[in-house]
């Protein structure tokens, strides 16, 4: 346990001397500053900062100088007066302020007053906003998360001019003490939910906070889920529009993900793009890409399953290719897609980790020269080249589920393997029914399918025109259940 956590809560003396000595004996570091300056009396102040992430050139300019022009205050409340800053708030105990400090807002002491004071002169170091790359889009807001959490905050802020918008701030890690924020609209999200997830926040005792993904991880209630059960996003347009839903927002200091509760498995098939393109480019869009799961899913099953139990699956004349190309090969079906899979993946967890010139000649390395030289060497066939290639691509088509589709893909290639197509139908009827079965804070992981909601089904894979989402999902039970009130319709529309 750190050294502020084990002291009691010590109050200040008024002795600035004193005060200094108590607050450095618990921040001992190197970089912990202490500025001294008088007042236009001769009273003594100081300022005990961290440097690094303290603007010390705002401290010395709205704390030191106002200060130094006029005789001592008598009070802290009289000092926060004379200062010329918005965000001061006072300091009651030294715990208190030195965590105040490490977050990087100085503590203002003077001699006789024994309270500190408080001073938002944070410094932080920002990358600008952008589009993120995981979400990148022809249509549409470009905006990103970054990862200071005010900003975040200020972007959802800035899209929901709303007095119903909330923002709970809580604290996660005993060393790291990363803020968190959980955003929600009031009287559109469920109040039980807003309470749950707080209270689970609350509850993490853990070191150390990098992240939102640790705070997603507490917030799951099947931490070893094969599925996410927390939803993920960096563009604060989609943010606001699940909120709007009925959606809860969780926001991390340091992290530009922003996690969305509850969730659903049609959420991952949807791209914020389609809401600014036609219904039917929309739907057909979210068509393929459950198609592109789909491929990439069962392609290599079948393909094992065909050569080795059914191979009246296949079209003679791919039959008779096949054939040839497999002619004389050292490795069984089964073993021939999974060692290409487990290369496919490790091409991939290579190019994600290489610098970004080295990865792409890696790529091409790895596609190209090692693929062909492989078919020439006899080790492994043409076609399960091109489809293992083909599932990989279409893997890709839900970025969110690349994970979990590239674990499944290699259990059903060994289901294959073993059982043939009876192993792929059971262990997809398993798959299934452990979805059925699986929710997210009281919110069915299949919804609006199972169980059947029709009137939800209008923006799951089908997206119907604005028109007819006049209310908000009825899986998510939101109070406020209208969305739109029609006032003006083409009457031919």
């Amino acid at each position: 346990m750190d050294k502020i956590q084990e002291q009691r809560p010590q109050k200040f003396s008024g002795d600035i001397e004193k005060d200094i000595k108590a607050v450095k004996a618990i921040l001992s570091a190197d970089d912990i500053f202490v500025y001294r300056f008088a007042t236009k009396d001769g009273k003594t102040c100081a300022s005990v900062y961290a440097d690094g992430i303290t603007d010390k050139e705002l401290l010395g300019e709205m704390a030191a100088k106002p200060l130094a022009l006029e005789n001592a205050p008598k009070t802290a409340e009289e000092a926060k007066k004379m200062l010329y800053f918005p965000e001061t708030k006072p300091a009651e105990d030294l715990q208190t302020a030195c965590n105040e400090i490490l977050s990087g807002n100085p503590l203002l002491l003077i001699d006789g007053i024994a309270e500190g004071i408080v001073l938002g002169t944070k410094k932080v170091s920002l990358r600008a906003i952008m589009e993120p790359q995981t979400s990148i889009t022809v249509k549409g807001p470009r905006e990103g998360f970054i990862e200071d959490v005010k900003t975040n905050m200020s972007l959802i802020r800035r899209r929901l001019k709303t007095p119903a918008l909330r923002f709970i701030t809580l604290e996660a890690g005993r060393a790291s003490k990363t803020a968190v924020v959980v955003a929600y609209l009031e009287g559109i999200a469920d109040e039980k939910i807003v309470k749950e997830i707080e209270e689970r926040i609350s509850a993490i005792d853990i070191d150390g906070v990098p992240d939102s993904s640790y705070i997603g991880k507490f917030l799951a209630k099947k931490p070893y889920s094969l599925f996410k059960q927390v939803g993920t996003t960096e563009k604060p347009d989609i943010l606001c529009a699940k909120m709007l839903e009925g959606r809860v927002a969780v926001l991390a200091d340091g992290s530009p993900i922003a996690l969305t509760l509850p969730y659903m498995l049609a959420e991952d098939f949807q791209s914020s793009q389609d809401y600014f393109v036609s219904p039917y480019r929309a739907t057909i869009s979210r068509i393929l890409r459950l198609a592109a799961v789909v491929i990439s899913l069962f392609l290599p099953a079948f393909y094992v399953a065909a050569e080795l139990f059914r191979l009246q699956l296949l079209p003679f004349g791919l039959l008779m290719t096949i054939s040839g190309s497999v002619q004389d090969l050292p490795l069984s079906p089964s073993l021939e897609l999974f060692f290409l899979l487990v290369v496919l993946e490790v091409l991939i967890e290579a190019s994600v980790r290489m610098p970004k010139y080295v990865a792409l000649a890696l790529s091409v390395i790895g596609a190209l020269v090692l693929g062909d030289t492989a078919v020439k060497a006899g080790i492994v066939s043409s076609p399960a080249i091109i489809i293992v290639a083909l599932s990989g691509i279409s893997a890709y088509t839900v970025p969110d589920l690349t994970g979990t589709i590239s674990v499944i893909r290699l259990a059903y290639v060994v289901v294959a393997g073993s059982i043939g197509t009876y192993g792929i139908l059971l262990f997809t009827a398993l798959l299934f029914y452990y979805l059925v079965s699986s929710d997210s804070y009281g919110t069915p992981l299949l919804a609006p399918f199972s169980p059947l909601i029709k009137k939800d089904l209008r923006d799951s894979i089908y997206k119907s025109n604005i028109y007819s989402l006049d209310t908000r999902p009825a899986v998510l039970k939101s109070k406020n259940k209208t969305r739109l009130k029609v006032r003006y319709k083409e009457k031919n529309g």
